[in-house]
Formats: C-alpha cells, sequence, structure tokens
C-alpha cells in the first residue's frame, strides 16, 4: 500500500516538471489601435480604430482584438519591435487578420527573451495596414 502512495507521488513529480509552463502566471497587456497619419496627404486614405489585449504565458504572446472605420480593407497584421515606445520597428511576428473594413485581428508568437523584456518596457506594438495605406493604417502600442 505504502508503494502505491509512493509511485503515485512520483508521477505527480514529473508531471508537474513536464508542464513548466502551467504553473506560470500569464500577463496582461492592452492595446488601443488608432491612426497615426504620415503626412496631411494620409488623411484621405487613414482611418479607422481598434483594441486588443495580449497574454504572456513563458515566452508565448497571444493576441486577440477588433477593429473598424477603416477606408479600405485590412492587408496584414503584425507584431512589431520598436527602439522605444512611439518609435516604429521591424516585424517580428504576423497576426491573422480579416480582410476587410471591420473584423478581427488574432494568432500567437513565440518571443525571444530580449523581446519579451522589449514587451515589458513597451516596446512591443501592432501594426495594422490596408489597401490604401500599406505602410500602416492602425498601430497600437502593448501597454499594461
Amino acid at each position: 500500500m505504502r508503494s502505491s502512495y509512493i509511485l503515485i507521488a512520483a508521477c505527480a513529480g514529473l508531471l508537474a516538471m513536464a508542464s513548466p509552463g502551467s504553473s506560470q502566471n500569464p500577463e496582461r497587456f492592452k492595446v488601443r489601435l488608432a491612426t497615426v497619419p504620415m503626412d496631411g496627404g494620409m488623411r484621405n486614405t487613414v482611418a479607422g480604430s481598434g483594441s486588443a489585449t495580449a497574454t504572456l504565458t513563458g515566452a508565448k504572446l497571444s493576441v486577440t482584438g477588433t477593429f473598424d472605420g477603416l477606408k479600405s480593407p485590412a492587408t496584414t497584421a503584425r507584431l512589431n519591435a520598436g527602439l522605444a515606445r512611439g518609435v516604429r520597428g521591424d516585424a517580428i511576428g504576423n497576426l491573422d487578420i480579416t480582410k476587410a473594413t471591420k473584423g478581427s485581428i488574432s494568432g500567437s508568437v513565440d518571443l525571444t527573451a530580449a523581446q519579451v523584456k522589449g514587451l515589458r518596457d513597451g516596446h512591443l506594438y501592432i501594426e495594422v495596414a490596408s489597401e490604401k495605406a500599406p505602410e500602416g493604417n492602425l498601430w497600437g502600442w502593448l501597454l499594461k
């Protein structure tokens, strides 16, 4: 009887070690997607708004959100890393997006340790591009 308890305890210990992500507390971030016209001429092509939430569990960042009011259908959504909050940077992952003027954004990206630090420092943002604004229609920084 005692050996059964030892075996059960050993199996429970192995299961706990095999799934280290299950004991991690997820961190949550909010995103407000808004237009940031690059010049006065873009007022005719850039419009809309949206919001998203992101959850970091371990090194995996999961994003869900919505957008509305674009002047042309969305084409891409990317997670980018800037050098500082408000500064544009390179794409580090693609997100799924509804190819319409209104829809949803979703996806997950595995981050490096440096990218996790950048996320916590407010350097990561979502960029939504559209047909009339291929350089970006909506932007939103991931903040606590």
